[in-house]
């Protein structure tokens, strides 16, 4: 884990034409919880929902759809000093290709962990670890 770890949550989305890529995250404690697998449930769930959230307040402004289907959710755990300079050229770049495969190399080339994240009817969360493809 990173010396300063730092828990992104991620969407790949369209709207309206144009690829958009919202980002929340939140620092880790040192004694954060983590289930068997090493995801930090509570507070990944919390950053999918604000993330969510936001993206529904944004729904008013036209039709969304996924742009990575399962992948097109996402939480990451990287060094802080990730966040200034690559995290930034990852998002720019995805937003002008869309190639999400691409990005998902990159993100985790920079990330420590990183996880799809999904539901099911009836079913809680789910955190399924990425790998490279």
């Amino acid at each position: 884990m990173a010396d300063s770890p730092y828990l992104l949550a991620i969407a790949l989305f369209e709207q309206n034409g144009k690829r958009a890529m919202p980002l929340g995250g939140r620092s880790l404690p040192r004694d954060v919880t983590q289930d068997e697998a090493g995801v930090p449930v509570q507070i990944a769930c919390e950053l999918a929902l604000e993330l969510l959230l936001r993206i529904w307040q944004r729904s008013g402004e036209g039709p969304l759809q996924r742009e990575a289907g399962p992948g097109s959710l996402l939480m990451a755990e990287l060094g802080m000093e990730h966040l200034p300079e690559d995290l930034p050229l990852l998002k720019a770049t995805w937003l002008t290709t869309g190639d999400s495969a691409a990005f998902q190399r990159g993100l985790l080339a920079i990330s420590s962990r990183c996880w799809s994240v999904s539901i099911a009817k009836f079913e809680p969360i789910t955190f399924r670890a990425l790998e490279a493809s």
